[in-house]
């Protein structure tokens, strides 16, 4: 009997390989490589190198920026890192769960062609799920199993983004890799430090899952509206435009406070909407992350 996990996976698969063929490099199947390990050779430094790659010995002696160049490691782990609390099951369709959920299935299957390891960790405030990295279709089916099972509908608390990443920290210390971490960022303030600890050990890619909605309030007249992180309702006239520019001033505040907070971390997060195609997402992310690396 096919499980929905596996049809879930089969039609990624697919769809995966039609959309991203001729943009994966070589043999390594992904845009993200594994861990530099082995020292190579020295070059100029250039804006868009690792500022943690610059040899300081030999740049003070002359007088020049230059980095150290790595050979890469083919075999690496990577970790999904998902905010399942009650604000990620907002959102037009199956919400931003349901998004963030398919695209970390999306690239643990793209990143586990050639044997890398994927693991996952599945958190929301009452409780976390850790999935060891393993390698394999399994693995996979695994990690879109836990990702897509109920978890607990209401909270009275806002998300604690910080543990999250404290967690995503402690549990990927022994090695490093590749993280990515799937969340609205919707939680308590002071997030920035532990993404920029753990961005100073591994490489981190923040994918920000929002829904329209959040960013502008659609004209709907007399609604009820409830909090998703705690349940409290309010009845509010979406068609009120001092409520509406009220609403945008606070949106733009939020979001530069979002902004700042990711650079503060040395982050470029890449932002996600539910009503996008998910695997169109996934190739332009692919693309921009690539132009990075290059």
């Amino acid at each position: 009997m096919t499980t929905a996990p596996d049809r879930l996976l089969r039609r990624l698969e697919w769809r995966l390989g039609r959309r991203l063929d001729g943009r994966l490099q070589g043999s390594y199947r992904t845009v993200w490589h594994g861990a530099g390990l082995d020292f190579t050779d020295l070059r100029a430094y250039t804006p868009e190198d690792d500022v943690r790659h610059i040899d300081w010995n030999v740049t003070a002696r002359l007088d020049e920026p230059f980095v150290r160049q790595y050979t890469e490691d083919r075999e690496m782990t990577a970790w999904m890192v998902i905010d399942r609390s009650a604000s990620m099951r907002f959102g037009g369709g199956a919400g931003k769960e349901s998004t963030a959920s398919d695209l970390a299935v999306a690239i643990a299957r793209l990143i586990s062609q050639g044997g890398n390891r994927v693991g996952a960790i599945l958190f929301d405030n009452r409780s976390h799920r850790v999935i060891p990295p393993r390698a394999g279709r399994d693995q996979v089916l695994r990690i879109a199993r836990e990702a897509t099972a109920d978890v607990t509908r209401k909270s009275d608390e806002t998300t604690d983004l910080t543990a999250m990443l404290r967690l995503a920290a402690a549990t990927t210390a022994r090695r490093r890799s590749l993280v990515f971490v799937m969340s609205d960022f919707i939680g308590d303030p002071g997030w920035d430090r532990p993404l920029a600890q753990l961005t100073h050990r591994h490489e981190v890619v923040v994918i920000r899952v929002v829904d329209p909605a959040e960013l502008d309030l659609p004209d709907l007249g007399l609604i009820l509206v409830e909090d998703a992180e705690t349940g409290e309702q309010l009845l509010v006239d979406t068609s009120d435009p001092l409520l509406r520019a009220r609403l945008n001033e606070q949106v733009g505040a939020r979001e530069d406070a979002l902004a700042a907070g990711m650079r503060k971390a040395g982050v470029d997060a890449h932002r996600i909407t539910t009503d996008q195609d998910m695997l169109t997402a996934l190739v332009d992310m692919v693309r921009r992350s690539g132009r990075r690396r290059r």
